[in-house]
């Protein structure tokens, strides 16, 4: 019973949802692109600090 409420969910989301406009889509592809470096250059100063310490300790 719940597998066939789940299925009839998915297809009634599948039916109401469109493709994204060119905007939408390059909004998503930079806000995207601006969180992978945001994480990345946090790695990268943890990195450095971790680095630093050894260095230092």
């Amino acid at each position: 019973m719940k597998l066939a409420s789940f299925v009839k969910s998915c297809l009634r989301m599948f039916k109401l949802s469109v493709k994204p406009n060119r905007r939408e889509f390059w909004l998503s592809v930079k806000i995207s692109a601006i969180s992978i470096g945001a994480i990345g250059i946090v790695g990268f100063i943890v990195r450095l600090i971790a680095s630093l310490l050894a260095v230092v300790g």
